[in-house]
């Protein structure tokens, strides 16, 4: 099968990329780097020739919801309308397990990211996971300083490589809509596990935890990113990742 992977040079693009390719699939990466802009959607049309499935793991860093909602939306409106014009029969989206219940800013672009989705030309499947245990990682090296504050919050997270394998997988079938969410097999308060990455693997820090400054913070420390029904879990614990991750060199920030 012929699959594109939108985002596909990011964290989790990068793993699709990878186990799509040893799925066996034609595999075709979409991302400015590779000559293709989902913001104004130069180089759609040549990318999606012959493409059966598209696997949307696109992202923008942001806490911003204008900027979010702005980049969620012309992106996922491009990309469907150019599915649509070279016949792709399936669009599936990683989205986020929480997104109805933590009123964020960067959450508000994925729900309409999601709605686009769902209401959208091509039949689509959407799978929302947890957290990634990378996600550890990037709180200790978004900023320079001694320091990483982070936002005291209960979490299930999911190793990034399982996500990928589940969206293989979803990209396989028929579109489904919106699928049992994906999570880890642990529940985890965020901030304890960020301490162990810096004492075991680092960069070395001092990990401060804080609530969230806005009416986010009371569904984050709570329930409100963990999943709500069954479904898919992860196997790998957070311990055994760590273990298999402190072994690679750290980013010096």
């Amino acid at each position: 099968m012929r699959i594109a992977v939108a985002g596909g040079t990011g964290q989790a693009g990068r793993m699709v990329v990878e186990q799509a390719r040893a799925a066996g699939h034609d595999v075709v990466v979409i991302a400015r780097s590779a000559g293709v802009d989902l913001s104004t959607g130069a180089g759609l049309d040549a990318a999606l020739e012959s493409v059966h499935t598209v696997i949307d793991v696109s992202n923008i860093q942001t806490i911003s919801k204008t900027a979010s909602v702005r980049f969620f939306e012309t992106t996922t409106q491009n990309l469907l309308a150019a599915e649509q014009r070279c016949g792709v029969s399936h669009h599936v989206l990683l989205s986020i397990v929480g997104i109805d219940q933590v009123n964020w800013g960067y959450y508000q672009g994925k729900r309409r990211q999601e709605e686009l989705v769902l209401a959208g030309p091509v039949p689509a499947t959407v799978l929302r996971s947890t957290q990634f245990f990378e996600f550890t990682i990037q709180s200790l090296t978004a900023f320079p300083g001694p320091l990483a504050v982070v936002p005291w919050m209960r979490a299930q997270p999911v190793a990034a490589a399982e996500a990928a394998t589940e969206l293989v997988r979803l990209a396989e079938g028929p579109a489904s809509g919106r699928v049992p969410e994906l999570a880890g097999p642990e529940v985890l308060v965020m901030s304890s596990a960020v301490r162990q990455v810096a004492k075991f693997r680092g960069p070395h820090k001092v990990v401060v935890s804080v609530p969230w400054p806005s009416a986010a913070g009371r569904p984050m420390a709570n329930r409100g990113l963990l999943p709500a029904a069954p479904g898919p879990r992860g196997t790998l614990r957070f311990a055994q990742w760590l273990s298999e991750t402190a072994q690679r060199p750290a980013p010096q920030r």
